[in-house]
């Protein structure tokens, strides 16, 4: 069984929006949303990971970010460690570079039906926050 473990950042904005993208049609769960981020490398620990694919996904730098939660998920075909950071400062303006849809959605728009089942748990936390943030 594949284990694949990643970082993603939940961007929020001042006004509390988060920024969302969704997943390329070649990708594993294609068409659904995602909080962006990517794959850990075996020399870097998940907030590393979280700078640098901030930094290529979105064109971001994050200043700081607070641990929220680690995540995991059977599916059929693989097994999902997620670790979750909420980003409220950054440099630069999100937009997803490799030219998927993206937008700003207020934390209660957010429907984890559009998103993997794997972020469930944290689009939860997000509506249950003033319990978990």
């Amino acid at each position: 069984m594949k284990k694949v473990e990643i970082a993603v950042g939940i961007i929020r904005s001042q006004d509390g929006k988060i920024f969302i993208t969704q997943r390329g049609e070649n990708s594993h769960l294609a068409g659904f949303w995602e909080f962006p981020g990517g794959k850990v490398e075996s020399d870097e620990t998940p907030f590393m990971t979280l700078q640098r694919e901030l930094a290529e996904e979105i064109d971001i730098h994050i200043h700081h970010a607070k641990y929220l939660k680690t995540v995991e998920h059977q599916y059929s075909d693989r097994f999902i460690i997620i670790h979750a950071y909420l980003v409220e400062e950054w440099d630069g303006e999100p937009f997803a570079v490799e030219g998927q849809n993206s937008r700003w959605v207020y934390e209660d728009e957010l429907n984890a039906d559009d998103f993997p089942d794997a972020n469930r748990i944290l689009i939860e936390m997000l509506k249950n926050q003033d319990q978990s943030m």
